[in-house]
């Protein structure tokens, strides 16, 4: 099984949440998201870029076969890439 890191800023976990189910996955509560032959593990970080702006950064841990994740995590960051727009 493979596994990817990715980080995004400028969506909330709530929302990678929502476009990891419209591709298919179902969350379980606790900042999981788990797909017919994937899953996705959701956390939040707090990353400083000047002295006074703080951005949350949403970090995903990607799992599944390579093709998988190859699809999954290209269509998850176009979606990602439109929210801040």
């Amino acid at each position: 099984m493979a596994r990817r890191q990715r980080a995004f800023r400028g969506i909330s976990p709530r929302l990678a949440i929502q476009y990891l189910e419209g591709l298919g996955g179902e969350a379980d509560g606790d900042g999981r998201v788990v797909g017919p032959d994937w899953a996705v593990d959701i956390e939040t970080e707090v990353v400083t870029i000047t002295s006074s702006i703080q951005l949350t950064e949403v970090q995903l841990a990607f799992e599944g076969d390579e093709e998988t994740l190859d699809d999954l995590v290209e269509r998850f960051a176009r979606k990602a890439m439109r929210a801040g727009g």
